[in-house]
């Protein structure tokens, strides 16, 4: 008797990890934990906003205090969470793992989503630039990031155009710094109290380059108006240039995916769906722990409404859809399967598959009933409506008489 392969069962900081991991849907808990997450951050957003109408926050103020303190309260938890599930995080740092997490992009804006609220606590003199500091809960949102992949387009469009973007950035700040000085230099003594230093010229040099034009401070010499109808038109080059940078990134990516999609189709794959039932062997165990056949893998996982993607970790349950993908044999004789509805007066009806007068170059593979697949064995009665899948070596001998 073929023994069951031991599994390791997951540690309580696994379990944390997963449910704090943006993503994983494999357990109802952990999907729970990102709804009320996500409910949480929203929440929160729209309390901060609805409080800086006078007669919103007058009305219901408590309510809102309320409101931020509880979310604000689940922010530090959740840090709290992550710092500890941090060696999960990062399985190769060790101990440093948690300091790894902490000065992390994600870990800085997790600190500050919840720090700025109780600062004031201990440092009642900086209230109003601890405030300042709410604004990082903003970029929570990221992290819905996990669910859209059109979203993971523009991050990865940002970094593969980094460089691109960079020096783009780069060559605007030296067009503001040049310009800035030789406005100063051209407009400072018809307007001196206008363009008092450099940094006068540097506010003009921003709002032209960028196009934004405030009309605070403008030129009123003929040579500064000629100097600033030139830095206008170079003004528009610049800010093209990012825009085309990541359009061009956004054409490539698109492309890059649809040319990945059609090499798909193209590769000679056979998929199957099954679904598992109470009495599988799979029920209970890890994908990592399966005995696969080479060639064999499981593609995807459906889980009632949500599909899973099928790491190692993922232990299989009863009810769950698997698709099973294997690579065609190459240069292999084709198997010639066969399907027979047998109808009211067909001849095999009431028959035992042991009586049937079939080839030997022919075998009866599998019986489809009621939508159940059935193995057949030699005491399997055959009845109308059943659907019989044939396996045979060679073409079937009166076929059109069978499919009557």
């Amino acid at each position: 008797m073929k023994q069951k392969r031991s599994q390791e069962p997951l540690t309580f900081r696994q379990k944390v990890f997963k449910m704090v991991s943006v993503g994983v849907v494999d357990d109802p808990i952990n999907q729970s934990y990102d709804v009320i997450s996500t409910m949480m951050l929203v929440i929160n957003l729209l309390g901060a906003f609805a409080g800086t109408f006078d007669a919103i926050a007058n009305k219901y103020g408590s309510l809102l205090n309320t409101i931020e303190a509880v979310t604000v309260a689940f922010f530090a938890i959740d840090y709290v969470l992550r710092m500890y599930t941090a060696p999960c995080l990062y399985p190769d740092a060790g101990n440093r793992a948690y300091l790894k997490y902490a000065i992390s992009g994600a870990g800085v804006i997790d600190l500050f989503s919840f720090l700025p609220y109780y600062l004031p606590m201990f440092f009642p003199a900086g209230a109003a630039a601890f405030r300042l500091f709410r604004v990082a809960r903003i970029l929570r949102l990221f992290r819905i990031n996990a669910y859209y992949d059109s979203l993971n387009v523009i991050t990865d469009v940002i970094a593969n155009k980094s460089q691109q973007l960079l020096s783009s950035v780069f060559i605007l700040t030296v067009m503001m710094m040049s310009s800035s000085l030789a406005m100063y230099s051209i407009e400072h003594a018809a307007q001196p109290d206008v363009f008092k230093n450099a940094f006068s010229g540097l506010w003009w040099a921003v709002s032209t380059l960028l196009t934004v034009g405030y009309g605070d401070i403008y030129p009123v010499t003929p040579l500064g108006k000629a100097f600033g109808i030139v830095i206008t038109f170079l003004g528009v080059g610049m800010v093209a240039i990012p825009t085309g940078i990541i359009s061009a990134g956004f054409v490539e990516q698109y492309t890059r995916q649809k040319r990945l999609s059609d090499y798909a189709k193209e590769e000679d794959l056979q998929f199957v769906k099954i679904e598992l039932r109470p009495h599988d062997e799979w029920n209970g165990r890890m994908i990592r722990d399966l005995e696969l056949p080479a060639g064999l893998l499981i593609a995807v996982i459906q889980r009632g409404s949500e599909i899973i993607v099928p790491r190692g970790s993922v232990i299989l349950k009863a009810g769950d859809k698997l698709v099973l993908g294997a690579e065609a044999l190459k240069n292999d004789r084709p198997i010639q399967l066969r399907e027979i509805t047998l109808k009211k007066n067909h001849e095999w009806n009431n028959c035992a598959i042991r009586d049937l007068d079939i080839s030997r170059q022919t075998y009866i593979v599998m019986v489809r009933r009621a939508g159940h697949a059935i193995v057949p064995n030699g005491e399997l009665v055959l009845k109308e409506g059943d659907t019989v899948i044939l396996y045979s070596k060679e073409r079937l001998a009166n076929e059109e008489l069978m499919n009557v």
